[in-house]
């Protein structure tokens, strides 16, 4: 029996996260671009996922798997296209091969969100060590979000970043126990950001 965990179509990669998805970590494969669209799903148990993989590729070919990758728990997919209709019709073939239905995935939980004004060097410097993503700089302000299960970072760092785009993605954390996204720049923007990632977890169905 194949868990439905998370599954979540994103529209228009937005400049800063397409670049976070194609950068060349762990787990990546064919690069997404700005402007495509994408779909992501995680399953229980992780293996399960290879499969989930087959029935997407089969039903198109065409499409590019950006990220494969199995934890001790869950496995995780990413697919990405020029166009919302051919992941859609890879999602339909997934969900009817594991008798499942978007709804089933988990609702995104809310753990917790900061912003810290006027980051300090020191702060700076031990964070730049971790990311994946752009550089901290001392004096911006930092916002911090953390959610369950961790790939609603990855939609809530793109409706971010598309709200604020002068806001800065830092670091995206989408695989493990829980996501967490680093930003940083005016307080004003980190502020619609924040708020905007509040909006549309919240708006998000599942069980």
């Amino acid at each position: 029996m194949t868990e439905l965990r998370v599954y979540l179509p994103i529209e228009d990669l937005q400049p800063q996260f397409a670049a976070y998805l194609s950068s060349p970590t762990r787990a990546r494969g064919y690069p997404p671009f700005e402007g495509q669209h994408s779909l992501i799903i995680e399953v229980a148990p992780a293996l399960a996922i290879h499969r989930i993989t087959d029935l997407a590729l089969k039903s198109n070919p065409a499409m590019e798997p950006g990220i494969l990758y199995t934890e001790r728990q869950f496995g995780l997919l990413e697919l990405h296209s020029n166009k919302m209709e051919e992941l859609e019709a890879a999602g339909g073939a997934i969900l009817k091969g594991i008798g499942a239905q978007p709804q089933d995935q988990l609702r995104p939980q809310i753990l917790y969100h900061d912003i810290i004004e006027d980051l300090s060097d020191q702060h700076a410097v031990i964070l730049n060590r971790s990311r994946d993503a752009s550089i901290l700089v001392p004096g911006v302000a930092l916002l911090i979000y953390e959610m369950a299960p961790a790939l609603f970072a990855c939609v809530a760092a793109n409706e971010a970043e598309r709200a604020a785009p002068n806001a800065v993605i830092n670091d995206v954390q989408m695989m493990g126990a829980s996501g967490r996204i680093f930003m940083s720049g005016t307080v004003e923007d980190l502020a619609i950001a924040r708020d905007t990632i509040t909006r549309k977890l919240e708006s998000i169905n599942g069980r």
